[in-house]
């Protein structure tokens, strides 16, 4: 874990369960794309740039999941880096609460306070083309979460943040997190035409041709809606529909997963019914959802 790999030229990405891209630029500094999940993650990170006589001028955050920014506290408070983050992935990064209190839909239990959701606050300003360093370009890639983007090098490495899951884990777990579902397509279908030396994806292995993997989580996207709706036979409450999507998934149910996959359906609700396949009523004060 965490080893340093070369992707190309001065483009590099540390091998961990979120991949960290790290670019060197002049003079010795060098910037990361992303942090890793937690402080354990800075301090390895941080052994690796004193090893190599670096210095973390940035960090670049791709959007504000906890196992991506994890490290940006410990990190921004060793060395004095600069923290960016996109759009209203900003807010989070700034206050991470707001991760575990948007999962739970109100002020989040203790079980949902945890780094795996919950990372600790980092200073962060806005992302914008004129803090990056000269030739990396920011590439918008929404779907997974609000404002994720990823980055383009001037070595023609491409890193993908979160918008393609692996073979094994869609395989394994079948369902992936995502907030915005036609944003999530649109994104795949972009990401198909995109052409570079190697793609980083932070949860699958890098690749130069990334187009098989997008079109597999494509598709694993359209299955998980067409299971979902073959759910909703009869009317059926949320959490009853989500019972089901448990067991139709072989998941076992914690307080997390209750959070993230609860976040999931409902975004897949809200999309299936802004195409009209799904619709919602109000019966005995009791929402209901059925398939159209």
């Amino acid at each position: 874990m965490y080893e340093l790999t070369l992707a190309s030229g001065s483009s590099y990405y540390l091998q961990c369960p979120a991949k960290i891209g790290l670019v060197r630029l002049d003079g010795g500094d060098v910037c990361l794309i992303d942090s890793g999940g937690d402080k354990d993650a800075g301090r390895k990170v941080r052994r690796l740039l004193d090893e190599n006589g670096w210095h973390l001028r940035a960090i670049y955050n791709t959007h504000s999941h906890a196992d991506h920014i994890g490290g940006n506290k410990f990190l921004q408070d060793r060395t004095g880096c600069k923290i960016y983050a996109p759009g209203a992935e900003l807010g989070f990064v700034r206050h991470p609460v707001l991760e575990p209190s948007f999962l739970y839909g109100g002020c989040p239990p203790d079980e949902l306070r945890r780094k795996f959701l919950l990372a600790e606050p980092s200073d962060a300003e806005p992302l914008t083309q004129e803090v990056l360093p000269d030739g990396v370009e920011v590439i918008p890639l929404p779907g997974h979460f609000l404002d994720m983007v990823g980055f383009r090098t001037p070595d023609d490495v491409v890193y993908l943040a979160d918008c393609l899951a692996s073979r094994e884990t869609l395989e394994k777990y079948g369902i992936a997190f995502v907030y915005d579902v036609g944003a999530y397509l649109a994104t795949l279908e972009k990401v198909k035409t995109l052409n570079a030396k190697l793609f980083v994806p932070s949860h699958a292995d890098a690749a130069e041709d990334i187009t098989e993997l997008a079109d597999l989580n494509i598709a694993a996207t359209y299955d998980t809606a067409e299971r979902i709706a073959k759910l909703l036979a009869e009317p059926t409450t949320f959490e009853a529909l989500l019972k089901r999507v448990f067991e139709e998934f072989s998941l076992a149910m914690t307080f997390e997963q209750h959070a993230l996959i609860g976040s999931t359906v409902r975004s897949y609700l809200a999309w299936m019914k802004g195409l009209g396949r799904v619709t919602a009523e109000i019966s005995d004060n009791t929402l209901l959802w059925r398939k159209a």
